[in-house]
């Protein structure tokens, strides 16, 4: 056994962005390229494939994320592990887990959180400037919180006026919970406030978009799938129907200083 002075481990959890090896970060894809292991799901690990050359690989499936966790950490004891995570890793990622797989481990080497562009921001970009004020992002998975719990967040959110981001809006298991936040929201917002949906964000030619209005947005309730972001703004915010397309602009208030 290498004492703990020769010891070469490193845990690295990655945030690989909205989907495309363009959208890494640079210092994301020099610590993917560098790994002794990397682990992921598959999806994940399909969509880096092009950087996956002499690593070691870690394949598993969705729900074992406690289990690719462990794994990790028992790798990175002695190898640098790296560990993949759709978007970013704190946000709905893999960081908490993998983190809190370490503390009760009490792994003694070292861990770095290497930052991803998150769902709200792709989404945000291709839709032009729908979030450049005071947001909130939550998911409608109720896998791990309570249906209850989300309520109470989506009523908070929607009244105190945040832009609100709705993550994980439905899976085959889930297909009512984005129409009862809907409903939810529209009881503090007017049905004109703008709302974009951005379906597979930055990622080429599988990029799809529409931008509509709170009260119609459950009109395109069939296309919202897990691949697809919501952004939803508030009374401030309005659609510019665009000669390239419409876009979201919510002023952030230098109409109120300026003129331009």
């Amino acid at each position: 056994m290498p004492s703990q002075s020769e010891k070469k481990g490193k845990l690295y959890i990655v945030g690989i962005g909205p989907g495309s090896v363009e959208q890494l970060t640079v210092h994301a894809r020099d610590v993917i390229l560098n790994a002794d292991y990397v682990l992921g799901n598959d999806t994940y690990l399909d969509q880096i494939e092009e950087l996956l050359t002499t690593q070691n690989i870690y394949r598993s499936s969705m729900g074992k994320e406690v289990d690719r966790a462990k794994e990790a950490v028992k790798l990175a004891e002695n190898n640098v592990a790296v560990m993949v995570s759709g978007g970013d890793a704190n946000v709905y990622g893999m960081a908490g887990i993998v983190i809190e797989v370490a503390e009760s481990n009490n792994l003694d080497v070292e861990i770095e959180v290497v930052p991803g562009v998150t769902a709200m921001l792709a989404s945000a970009s291709v839709l032009g400037a729908p979030v450049v004020v005071d947001a909130a992002t939550i998911s409608l998975s109720d896998l791990l919180t309570p249906w209850e719990v989300i309520e109470k967040r989506l009523s908070a959110a929607a009244d105190a006026g945040f832009i609100i981001s709705l993550y994980n809006p439905k899976s085959r298991q889930r297909t009512s919970n984005f129409e009862r936040a809907i409903e939810i929201i529209r009881k503090f917002r007017e049905d004109s406030v703008p709302v974009g949906l951005v379906k597979n964000a930055l990622r080429g030619d599988e990029q799809e978009y529409i931008v509509t209005t709170l009260g119609e947005v459950l009109e395109y309730n069939d296309w919202v799938d897990m691949r697809t972001a919501i952004v939803i703004c508030n009374s401030d915010s309005r659609i510019w129907n665009s000669p390239n397309g419409d876009k979201i602009i919510t002023p952030r208030g230098y109409h109120r200083k300026y003129e331009y």
